[in-house]
């Protein structure tokens, strides 16, 4: 399938039709979960990835086979996208690792009466939109991004392909959206990495040993993914993804967005935040802290019942 140019629309959110039917999106929210599976949900650049990476070598105990020679649409494919259904009818062991983009509108009845357990993956807004933008630039299935101011009056607006990030945050972490949701920032992915492993493994119920989470730690930090082609998009054709415009993994940094919001655009973004997350009580970390103030990990939350870090 190649439909670079072709943009599906359901239940008002745009997708792009490279990936995306109506016929796919149709069965993703009407998907039959096991109680088995495990399901990673993000807005895209949020961590995806490297979630993904991190519950694969979970699964695996730290030992990286799979990483490193199955890639990871194959392992863990996006539950909305054509090729899922004939991927996960070919996996034979439980449990199934599933991804999925959707808002919890969309898949809220399809997960209700399941107990797979659901990971959420959350990243600062500002760091999503300028990675989202850089990953326009390479994506040709993606539409022209056009300057950033106007790409980020699109991710405000939540006009942009895959809907509004506000909805999306606060539909999966409203307090019991899910019964068993772990909630993960992207940052404490960055800033504690042996701290998450061990929190994941615990959710799942694969307790792992100090050497096995310092095994996962090495094969899922950013240079290794970034080294990895069955996770880092190399292995995508140049026409569906044009690798000469940027890398897939590209920084992997908090606070990033400062290299591309003005002043003007910061303060803006600021008071639309402000005002459609005056009902949620997350809050972001925006830039990395300093070596000499506190570790963040102390303030991440536990369960979906504690939302704020």
């Amino acid at each position: 399938m190649s439909r670079l140019d072709v943009t599906e629309t359901f239940h008002g959110i745009s997708f792009p039709g490279h990936l995306h039917t109506q016929d796919s999106l149709q069965l993703a929210v009407q998907f039959h979960f096991q109680d088995t599976d495990i399901l990673i949900v993000s807005y895209p650049k949020s961590g995806t990835t490297w979630m993904q990476e991190l519950v694969t070598l979970v699964c695996s105990r730290g030992d990286p086979h799979l990483c490193w020679t199955v890639p990871n649409w194959t392992r863990a494919p996006w539950l909305e996208q054509y090729y899922c259904a004939a991927v996960l009818e070919a996996q034979s062991t439980a449990p199934r690792l599933i991804t999925t983009h959707l808002p919890y509108h969309l898949l809220h009845t399809a997960i209700q009466d399941s107990k797979a357990k659901v990971i959420y993956v959350s990243r600062n807004p500002k760091d999503v939109a300028v990675s989202f933008y850089h990953f326009h630039q390479m994506a040709n299935f993606l539409p022209d991004a056009g300057s950033f101011p106007e790409f980020l009056d699109g991710f405000l607006e939540g006009t942009l392909n895959f809907g509004s990030w506000f909805d999306h945050v606060i539909g999966w972490t409203q307090t019991k959206a899910v019964e068993n949701l772990l909630h993960v920032t992207y940052e404490e992915m960055s800033l504690d990495p042996h701290g998450t492993i061990k929190k994941v493994s615990l959710f799942l119920q694969r307790p792992l040993g100090k050497e096995e989470i310092d095994h996962c730690v090495k094969h899922c930090s950013f240079k290794s993914m970034k080294d990895n082609k069955m996770i880092n998009y190399t292995l995508v054709p140049q026409e569906i993804m044009d690798h000469s415009k940027g890398s897939f993994m590209r920084k992997g940094e908090i606070g990033d967005w400062k290299t591309l919001f003005s002043e003007e655009q910061s303060r803006h973004f600021d008071s639309v935040f402000s005002s459609k997350m005056q009902q949620s009580s997350l809050e972001f970390l925006w830039e990395k802290p300093n070596d000499e103030e506190p570790r963040v990990e102390q303030q991440l939350p536990q369960n979906n019942t504690e939302q704020k870090k």
